[in-house]
């Protein structure tokens, strides 16, 4: 590639060149990009870690026809859209769009004067606002706490009487078992909708376990498979539906599945979920995500007394820290456990 080639992905002997009105602007960026990539690894980034990052920034910056200081937010949002278009997913999306946030930082941080001295121009916000940005599932209901137990018990049992009164019964029923599955399961959206029929097990455990051969990865690990216990009464409400509701669609493996018979898809489960709370008509702070499910299984069962480390298995992280961060306790959490630990303390010198 020359000097002069759009991409500016080319490393270049000795870092950048030199400041001044003769700079190719590509070479500038090259040089950039090499003060980035040195970063990571003074950072202490895995080589792996490093490899897969450069080549991300090189799909990201090869989008573009200007360098990064000269962007602006069309740029970033035909960037956004012809992904879209593309058909790769909202999290390879982010992953682009985070990269790109990422390096225009870094370089406004370090070369600001740099670029201004050699074209005349500031970085900037390099096209990047509040306003291209990928939808993400928590963008559909307030952050915060997950939902209570009460209201998950009040959402489930009008979610119920919809399987009595729904015109379409295969179809309500469907989303009653696949909604309750994440929050007596702890699944992910995306292991929910790669779950097969074969992947229920009722007579592995107390009370049955899902296998989830899909279990999310990290730092491109690969799928972590796992066992995901069906606690409170799932497995009956997936024998149920295994015997009563699942004949009723197309003789597919998919254990939740459309009308055609294939699996569903994350948006899918997100949008059945948001139309059943648009029936419910509840208050915008009533609402939640299928991921707060998930959420709530966690913090429901550390409320009730299941250590961290088993809440850990359960949700199937790695790393306990991700656990602590994720399960988030009532208000009064400390309180109530300071009555039991009362209680108990008195029983004990009574006794």
């Amino acid at each position: 590639m020359g000097a002069g080639e759009r991409g500016g992905l080319r490393l270049l002997e000795g870092g950048l060149a030199a400041p001044d009105a003769g700079v190719d602007p590509w070479v500038f960026q090259a040089g950039c990009v090499q003060a980035f990539a040195r970063s990571w690894v003074v950072r202490g980034f895995a080589p792996t870690t490093v490899r897969s990052y450069s080549s991300l920034l090189a799909r990201v910056l090869g989008r573009f026809d200007s360098p990064v200081w000269a962007l602006g937010p069309d740029d970033v949002d035909e960037m956004l859209h012809a992904l879209a278009i593309a058909g790769l997913a909202a999290g390879t999306r982010r992953q682009y769009l985070q990269m790109l946030r990422s390096f225009h930082r870094f370089v406004a941080h370090r070369y600001p004067a740099q670029i201004r001295a050699a074209f005349g121009v500031g970085v900037g916000e390099g096209g990047l606002d509040r306003f291209n940005r990928v939808r993400h599932a928590g963008d559909d209901a307030p952050t915060g706490l997950p939902p209570t137990r009460e209201r998950l018990a009040a959402f489930f049992s009008f979610a119920r009487s919809q399987v009595a009164v729904a015109c379409d019964y295969r179809t309500a029923a469907r989303d009653y078992a696949m909604l309750r599955t994440p929050y007596l399961s702890a699944v992910r959206v995306g292991e929910l909708v790669r779950l097969d029929q074969a992947d229920v097990y009722p007579r592995l455990g107390p009370s049955g376990k899902l296998h989830v051969r899909f279990g999310k990865a990290a730092n491109t690990s690969g799928p972590r498979p796992r066992w995901a216990p069906m606690l409170e009464g799932l497995e009956k409400i997936l024998a149920w539906y295994l015997a009563d509701v699942r004949p009723l669609f197309p003789d597919t493996e998919a254990l939740f599945c459309d009308d055609d018979g294939r699996a569903m898809k994350p948006g899918m489960v997100r949008d059945r979920l948001a139309r059943l709370l648009d029936l419910e008509d509840g208050t915008w702070a009533e609402r939640f995500t299928p991921h707060a499910l998930r959420r709530a299984c966690a913090t429901h069962q550390y409320e009730r007394g299941m250590d961290l480390i088993a809440v850990q298995q359960l949700l199937g992280h790695r790393h306990i820290a991700s656990t602590m961060a994720y399960v988030k306790p009532s208000q009064q959490f400390v309180e109530d456990a300071w009555q039991r630990a009362t209680q108990s303390a008195v029983r004990a010198l009574a006794g």
